[in-house]
């Protein structure tokens, strides 16, 4: 879960003008977003319009409409990201069965083709991107080993920072019942883990 001073902090200084710390924020709810977006999309949505694309796209709009967003409490930025890629998602398939936007209609950050445009959300090199990567691939796979009810658990609590009472809610289940699974999902993931680990050292 986040920590609310160091987003706040890094809020503050963006409403202040410093545009380079667009770079930090958005690095630091990267993997976290990109896994949320993994998971409302349907198998067939993945391979039509792609994660990726998603993800982009949504940083993009959070890059563009960042003054309509207030902090209000711990997770309260995730939970903006995770708005509006619900919005990206919804425009992008029904924009499947349309003539595709031409490129220079969609928002585009600066580059050596497109000078004026706003300066880049991250400035990831390709070695540090690679690595978040294969980190958010390790913890797909093991979110996707685990039963439903553990994965949601997880997706709720420890990716979307819900509390254990919100977590009941949405899962439909008492505050004890949703603990415990949230428990066996947990204890279930480190296993997991470790056997990603071993078979990775063999």
């Amino acid at each position: 879960m986040e920590s609310a001073t160091s987003t706040f902090d890094i809020i503050g200084k963006i409403k202040q003008g410093d545009e380079a710390a667009f770079s930090l924020l958005f690095q630091k709810y990267r993997p976290r977003l990109a896994v949320i977006i993994h998971y409302r999309l349907s198998p067939e949505q993945r391979r039509a319009i792609g994660v990726d694309d998603v993800l982009q796209e949504t940083l993009l709009k959070g890059f563009r409409d960042f003054n309509q967003f207030t902090y209000q409490s711990p997770g309260s930025f995730l939970r903006w990201l995770a708005r509006i890629a619900d919005h990206v998602i919804t425009d992008l398939i029904r924009s499947q069965g349309r003539q595709k936007r031409h490129a220079n209609e969609v928002l585009q950050f600066r580059s050596e083709s497109n000078p004026n445009g706003p300066e880049p959300v991250d400035s990831m090199t390709p070695s540090r991107f690679l690595a978040e990567s294969e980190r958010v691939t390790g913890l797909l796979a093991i979110l996707d080993a685990l039963p439903e009810d553990y994965r949601k658990a997880i997706l709720l609590t420890k990716i979307e920072g819900l509390s254990t009472r919100e977590m009941s809610e949405q899962l439909g289940k008492s505050r004890e019942a949703a603990a415990l699974i949230l428990h066996r999902a947990l204890k279930r993931s480190r296993q997991l883990q470790q056997l990603q680990q071993e078979g990775e050292s063999l």
